[in-house]
């Protein structure tokens, strides 16, 4: 089946007593044993429940894996992936990078000895200067959050596997609906499910999958040890969310481009970056490798001034953190989202006080167009006047 029906058809006919079509909430953490040493396949939830099961066997066949989990939260998800790592070890990361897994790499892997290094991924010969005999994985963001660079997936899993390191890949961005990363060599996909695959802005969630049964078992370890996994309840709700993921996408995907071309031509805009423009400078890479292109992009001002009275004077678009929700989100990173990446390093990529990072929902496009135009031309009336009494 196409992708569309396996997202619509999640839970639906794994419940074979009933034949519930909306999976059951098991809300039990315990499970009767049939008889000494029997069980039904579930003894104790944080190992194994049946709500979470049904999602994570969904995630792992949709992303084309072998394994999948699912944590309470994307960093927990993220945490338990570092678990593969032990003192010594050296990653190579993206240098674009969601300012809360910087936090973990630095203030909390840093302290058991696991470093880190940032370059542009799809530059091979920076990720080969890089590269020590300590390095052991490629962490990999595409497009990245909040600039929406990308990496040529296939070439990076390519040079990582013949190198012996592991290629693990954030497809926050795109979903298996748009991106699939495992088919095109990486080991390892997270997802923030929060994000795009809840899509309603009410559940936190992280999902993992993996390629292969030594990675996978090891994951399915770490998963049981650590035990920051998803509840019940919340795995409901994701799957949930997941069942219309292909229509928001699409809608997503329709309302940023229209929106992003909007900017593009806008006199207040310096510059709009969005893979599903023409303009950028990896859109050919993006057509190659992924099928769509997200809903959310970043655009900068051609004065900061203008930022606080954008964000004050937006009204059917939110200002709030988060992204990937049905409803539109617009955020300023150098404060917020990426406010734990040093001043220094956001500059260098480019994370700076003129950009605005808009997360676009499936409201119309010609009302977001609206409430944009109407902040953009409060905003520079501010700033003239602003100016003149100066």
């Amino acid at each position: 089946m196409r992708i569309e029906s396996r997202l619509a058809q999640i839970g639906s006919v794994s419940e074979p007593v009933t034949g519930a079509v909306s999976y059951p909430i098991y809300n039990a953490t315990a499970f009767r044993h049939p008889r000494l040493g029997q069980s039904t396949g579930f003894d104790y939830s944080r190992t194994k429940n049946p709500t979470r099961a049904v999602l994570e066997e969904a995630i792992a066949e949709l992303e084309a894996g072998d394994a999948g989990f699912a944590f309470s939260t994307g960093m927990a998800a993220l945490q338990t992936i570092f678990s593969l790592f032990r003192s010594g070890d050296h990653l190579i990361v993206s240098l674009d990078l969601y300012g809360g897994t910087y936090r973990l790499l630095e203030r909390i892997m840093g302290k058991f000895g696991v470093t880190a290094s940032y370059v542009d991924t799809n530059d091979l010969e920076a990720l080969e200067r890089c590269r020590t005999e300590s390095t052991r994985a490629v962490l990999i963001e595409t497009p990245t959050n909040p600039l929406m660079m990308v990496t040529d997936l296939a070439a990076v899993s390519a040079w990582a596997r013949s190198r012996g390191l592991l290629t693990i890949v954030d497809n926050t961005l795109l979903t298996p609906f748009f991106q699939r990363p495992l088919e095109l060599g990486a080991d390892i996909v997270v997802h923030s499910a929060t994000k795009y695959l809840g899509g309603h802005n009410d559940v936190l969630a992280g999902l993992v999958v993996t390629k292969g049964k030594e990675l996978s078992e090891e994951m399915a370890f770490l998963h049981n040890s650590i035990g920051s996994v998803l509840g019940p309840n919340d795995s409901w709700l994701l799957m949930r969310g997941m069942k219309t993921l292909a229509l928001r996408m699409e809608r997503h995907q329709e309302n940023a481009t229209r929106i992003a071309q909007y900017l593009e031509g806008h006199p207040l805009v310096a510059e709009v970056f969005y893979p599903g423009l023409e303009s950028h400078p990896a859109y050919s890479i993006q057509r190659k490798q992924a099928s769509g292109n997200t809903g959310i992009f970043s655009f900068k001002v051609t004065d900061a001034r203008l930022v606080e009275p954008i964000l004050r004077h937006i009204r059917l678009i939110a200002f709030a953190e988060s992204l990937g929700g049905v409803e539109s989100l617009m955020t300023y990173p150098a404060v917020q989202t990426h406010a734990d990446i040093p001043e220094a390093i956001r500059r260098q990529v480019g994370v700076d006080d003129r950009l605005l990072r808009f997360s676009v929902g499936i409201e119309h496009a010609d009302d977001l167009i609206a409430d944009l135009e109407q902040a953009l031309v409060a905003a520079e009336e501010e700033t003239k006047g602003a100016g003149s009494r100066g």
